[in-house]
């Protein structure tokens, strides 16, 4: 029986070539060794297996080589390459920090540095995991890093940068190894088992690429665990199943449930996933990164943003298309939402499972808005007036949601059902129908929910009792309230809003004119400074007209604030220093009294 060598050790590069996704640091350090200006204390850092301590090995090989290459390689024939590889070299000493922490390790290394090497040009020391070294063994350890002897090199090899002393970090050129990216990962595996004979897919090696998460050592480690399982033939069921991640197929079958606003399905997958030992958080991860993978794949130009081979692309895509813009915003708001309320959640599984049937009922609204029917964009549902309604064509493309922001609510079916299916409304001619103005509430939010659905169908149907009748949706639609009737009607108006304070007040103080513009009825309020009319037009001014058309029985009247002019408002003084100005200004005998016994009015 052979001795076997796991992959790690048996493909660890052992050249600056044969690093991967390290190309900035390899040619830095070739540079300075062409230029002869090498320095005495270097510093790597960055996560784990992504080849820090490799980069060192082959830094101080090529710099000890007696041959290297034009390219600065080692030539690995020499008598120091050839002592390396065997494991006998003396100019090449790798320590442990984590087991050599104290200051008595640091002096018997400075009684070590003292010795010249043998064979080479430098000595060079490779203190692994040098964070772990105690704070006295650093102070020990400052004065000969900043003056070593001239044949000795330090190479300082760290994953935790942050808990260096500053005094180590001044003395050290440092090197930020970057975290390997999937597309690196995925060639490098590619071509180690073209090497073992092995049969592999794509998938299965971004797979393998995406767990290892950055690490290449840990993507050799999971390749070697995925051979030992299937063999040289590997198939990507039988990678998932190894490796027990979490399927792609998941979450298109989850989005393909949606779509059909199948509810129970994507609960029983749910549990089917939990079975199997899955996190539901990581589900609910998965499935948020799986509905940003669709919003990027319904643009051409961001392929580049996806880590995955082209049949996954392709894949996505297809699923994409079938998604409107605005449907993928909710569904990702949705699921964003569940993560960052998920530990707060009392019931975390029951926390998930509602959130799932939101993202069912969503997409049945969706799906349930045929072409040719009168559709309630997100805008719409904002509260913008009937008249406004009225002027826009009654069929609305199925992607006009794409352009409505994306904490915008979808489309109510109870809404579209009411319209389409009541027996007034369909005897009267489309032209003549009008949508019905609702009063959104504080408690409806911009999110979908099994409780505003049924909120909103019990207020369609509250709404449709008292204006059944087909004559006063007509006569709405045609009459023009007279002056009285709006001031009377505004009156009707303070009062519905009693309980709350600020905006009763503010509507009862208010200077109202009339006036008719573009067939319309145009009711102007004046309130009395800029920040009320600012507050009222971003807050509360569709919400107002459309109850005053709902008082006024009339969808033909519009509403409009204004600020009073600053000669119509009353100043009112308040400190003491007003009330002595205006005083004065108004009594001329008070005047001259100050004037004469020169008196202070602050």
């Amino acid at each position: 029986m052979t001795e076997y060598i796991v992959s790690a050790r048996k493909y660890r590069p052992d050249s600056f070539e044969s690093l991967v996704g390290q190309d900035n640091i390899a040619r830095t350090l070739k540079n300075s060794i062409v230029r002869g200006q090498l320095a005495h204390a270097y510093l790597f850092c960055g996560p784990r297996g992504v080849g820090k301590t490799s980069t060192a090995r082959i830094f101080a090989k090529t710099i000890n080589c007696s041959n290297p290459t034009p390219d600065m390689e080692p030539c690995g024939r020499c008598e120091s390459c050839l002592s390396f590889a065997e494991g006998r070299s003396y100019c090449i000493h790798e320590l442990d920090a984590a087991s050599n922490n104290g200051v008595d390790d640091i002096k018997a290394l400075m009684e070590q540095v003292r010795i010249p090497p043998q064979v080479g040009k430098y000595s060079v020391y490779i203190i692994d995991e040098v964070h772990m070294l105690s704070q006295s063994a650093f102070n020990a350890f400052l004065k000969t890093l900043e003056e070593p002897p001239a044949h000795a090199i330090f190479i300082l090899a760290t994953t935790e940068k942050h808990k260096i002393l500053p005094t180590i970090l001044s003395r050290c050129q440092t090197y930020d190894f970057n975290r390997i990216t999937v597309e690196g990962m995925v060639k490098n595996l590619r071509h180690i088992a073209e090497l073992e004979g092995i049969n592999i897919d794509d998938e299965s090696l971004h797979v393998i690429a995406k767990k290892a998460d950055g690490a290449m050592r840990d993507a050799l480690t999971l390749f070697d665990q995925t051979v030992a399982f299937c063999g040289t033939d590997i198939k990507y069921q039988d990678v998932i199943s190894n490796l027990n991640v979490l399927d792609y197929e998941h979450c298109f079958s989850m989005v393909d449930y949606f779509l059909a606003g199948d509810y129970p399905a994507a609960l029983l997958r749910f549990d089917e996933i939990l079975s199997r030992g899955f996190n539901a958080l990581h589900f609910v991860s998965a499935l948020s990164s799986h509905f940003r993978d669709l919003l990027v794949s319904r643009s051409a130009g961001l392929d580049a943003l996806l880590d995955m081979p082209e049949s996954l692309k392709k894949r996505y895509r297809e699923q994409a298309e079938r998604c409107s813009l605005q449907f993928l915003y909710d569904c990702l708001a949705i699921t964003t939402q569940c993560e960052s309320g998920y530990r707060a959640s009392v019931n975390p599984r029951l926390h998930i499972e509602f959130a799932l049937m939101r993202l069912s009922l969503l997409s049945r609204q969706l799906s349930s808005a045929q072409p040719g029917a009168p559709v309630r964009t997100p805008a719409a549902a904002q509260g913008p007036s009937p008249a406004a309604s009225a002027r826009q064509p009654a069929a609305v493309p199925a992607d006009a949601s794409s352009s409505a922001s994306p904490a915008a609510p979808s489309v109510s079916t109870s809404a579209v059902s009411a319209e389409t299916s009541s027996p007034a409304s369909s005897a009267a001619p489309a032209a003549e129908r009008q949508p019905r103005p609702r009063r959104r509430t504080a408690k409806q939010g911009s999110s979908l929910s099994l409780k505003s659905i049924m909120e909103d169908g019990a207020a369609e149907a509250a709404s449709d009792k008292p204006v059944e009748a087909a004559p006063v949706q007509a006569s709405a639609a045609d009459a023009l309230p007279s002056d009285e009737t709006l001031t009377e009607k505004w009156k009707s108006l303070v009062a519905e809003y009693a309980s709350q304070p600020r905006l009763a007040s503010t509507l009862s103080s208010a200077e109202l004119t009339f006036s008719v513009e573009d067939g319309m009825k145009l009711v102007v309020f004046k309130v009395l400074n800029e920040a009320q009319k600012k507050w009222i037009e971003e807050k509360r001014l569709r919400e107002l007209e459309g109850v005053l058309q709902r008082l006024t029985a009339s969808s033909m009247v519009r509403l409009r604030v204004d600020v009073l002019p600053d000669e119509g408002q009353k100043e009112t003084p308040y400190t003491p220093t007003e009330q002595a100005e205006v005083l004065m200004r108004d009594n001329e005998e008070v005047r001259n009294t100050v004037i004469a016994f020169g008196l202070d009015i602050k």
